[in-house]
């Protein structure tokens, strides 16, 4: 390694930390700032990491798969502890920041509307908001015509030899999931024989720990938006804290959560 490589170098530190341009005087919008950035860069991780499991899944290799799974739900808490310290920034100091962001909004994320797709929460409509980035549209488009991380491990149990109808195995990949009763009974007979099925039960449920992160990070969302701007509309045009509440009812893996009264 070249003795000219330092931390700051390798880390590229100085774009990252003059990457910070306030627009007001307000002494809380670096705290808005960073807060956003640091999640944007723990979501390319976390993509980063799902990608990679996908391919493990659709190769049956689920070993490395469980630790990149499991490095995400880490991930995930640093995401969702960054609501903790977004919420010290109070209506005041928001009302500070607020007339500075226009219509930019966190609804805008690419990187979490491609993580939503990745983990099989699709809905095309939502490229819209970004056709005025083709790359990130085509980027967008692009991971709504591969199968999602939850369809690659329906087909796992498939090639498993679980009864998976055709019409499942055979979806179109851009439509949201359908919840589906052999799929449930699919992974009811793993849930029911762990010890026979143990990389399939251990794969579950470390899908369950994505949802759940997720979902916790949703619910934290919500309540920070509900403390500091109460039930006005979001910067981006959304509803608000109703929209936020109305997302919180979606969910990647349907079958696996209603197994549990399945079995």
């Amino acid at each position: 390694m070249s003795k000219s490589v330092t931390y700051s170098s390798y880390l590229d530190l100085q774009k990252i930390l003059s990457a910070q341009h306030p627009a007001s005087d307000a002494h809380d919008e670096m705290l808005f700032i960073v807060v956003h950035q640091a999640s944007e860069l723990w979501l390319k991780l976390c993509l980063h990491e799902l990608v990679e499991a996908r391919e493990h899944i659709a190769a049956d290799t689920l070993s490395p798969a469980f630790k990149m799974l499991a490095r995400v739900a880490r991930a995930q808490n640093q995401l969702i502890s960054s609501w903790d310290v977004l919420s010290t920034m109070t209506p005041h100091d928001y009302s500070l920041v607020r007339p500075h962001l226009g219509s930019s909004s966190g609804f805008q994320s690419a990187q979490y509307r491609l993580m939503e797709f990745l983990l099989g929460g699709r809905n095309p409509d939502m490229v819209t908001m970004h056709e005025a980035t083709p790359d990130v549209a085509a980027e967008l488009n692009a991971e709504l015509e591969r199968a999602s991380l939850y369809d690659e491990a329906v087909r796992l149990l498939a090639r498993r030899g679980f009864d998976i109808p055709g019409e499942v195995l055979a979806r179109e990949m851009h439509l949201p999931w359908t919840a589906s009763e052999a799929v449930e009974a699919a992974w009811a007979e793993v849930y029911r024989h762990p010890n026979k099925h143990w990389d399939l039960y251990e794969l579950a449920e470390k899908l369950v720990d994505l949802e759940y992160h997720f979902q916790r990070w949703r619910f934290g969302h919500l309540k920070t938006v509900e403390r500091i701007i109460g039930f006005k509309k979001g910067t981006g045009g959304t509803a608000g804290v109703p929209y936020l509440e109305a997302v919180l009812k979606q969910t990647f893996f349907p079958e696996l959560l209603s197994v549990r009264t399945a079995i």
